[in-house]
């Protein structure tokens, strides 16, 4: 299965496209928005980069963090706007859509959930065999999202394929 992981933000959001069973890596980076801009033209950017990133790669399926709402509600607002753009984009190409709190995703990647962001990073380099942690921080965030979503898609159908017997 191809897989869209994206790590949403507004100056940067994070994608990572997988091949799941056996897991490896497609394509990854980020979509950088220039800080000046109005939020509308940099929602646009990311709208039309993950849009022909989808169009080119042709994911199966897309998986998203849940957001986190800090201390911070001014950042958490245009994070949220930049992760609509992401679910926009993806309905728009037929994917469903999986959301995956920050826990889900340490304990699916690092086999715990409070593992720091530095093991979750060097998980994401193991699991996926590339020969350095994927930079910048927000493509490895990504990625860490799709192969969440992997795995669970996986046990998921361990599960289907067992009671099913």
């Amino acid at each position: 299965m191809r897989i869209l992981g994206i790590d949403p933000g507004i100056a940067t959001t994070g994608y990572g496209f997988i091949e799941s069973d056996p897991d490896r890596a497609l394509t990854y980076g980020v979509v950088l928005t220039p800080a000046g801009e109005p939020l509308e033209a940099r929602l646009l950017l990311i709208h039309r980069r993950l849009s022909d990133l989808m169009a080119e790669f042709q994911p199966e399926a897309c998986a998203v963090e849940e957001l986190f709402f800090g201390k911070n509600s001014r950042s958490a607002f245009s994070v949220a706007q930049a992760r609509g753009v992401g679910l926009l984009a993806a309905a728009q190409h037929g994917l469903a859509v999986e959301v995956y709190r920050p826990v889900q995703v340490k304990q699916a990647v690092a086999s715990y959930g409070g593992a720091s962001k530095q093991q979750v990073q060097q998980m994401v380099r193991l699991l996926l065999d590339l020969p350095d942690i994927p930079r910048p921080d927000d493509a490895a965030d990504a990625l860490a999202i799709a192969l969440c979503h992997a795995h669970s898609y996986q046990a998921a159908a361990r599960l289907r394929a067992a009671v099913g017997r």
